[in-house]
């Protein structure tokens, strides 16, 4: 499997998974509740991987 941002999926940027997390956050008034926690997990590994990726693209 190759590494490259393309191959691995990435659709969208780290500013708008930024984006998300910070509207989820702002819904839930600073503080997650459990039902919430396993959405922003999903979104703060999305965000990493979007930032290797574009680390990845500026680096190439």
């Amino acid at each position: 499997m190759s590494s490259e941002p393309e191959s691995l999926g990435f659709v969208r940027s780290s500013a708008e998974v930024n984006e998300e997390i910070r509207a989820l956050m702002l819904r839930a008034g600073g503080h997650l509740k459990a039902e919430d926690r396993g959405e922003y997990q999903r979104l703060v590994e999305e965000w990493a991987a979007a930032v290797r990726a574009e680390t990845f693209v500026e680096a190439a």
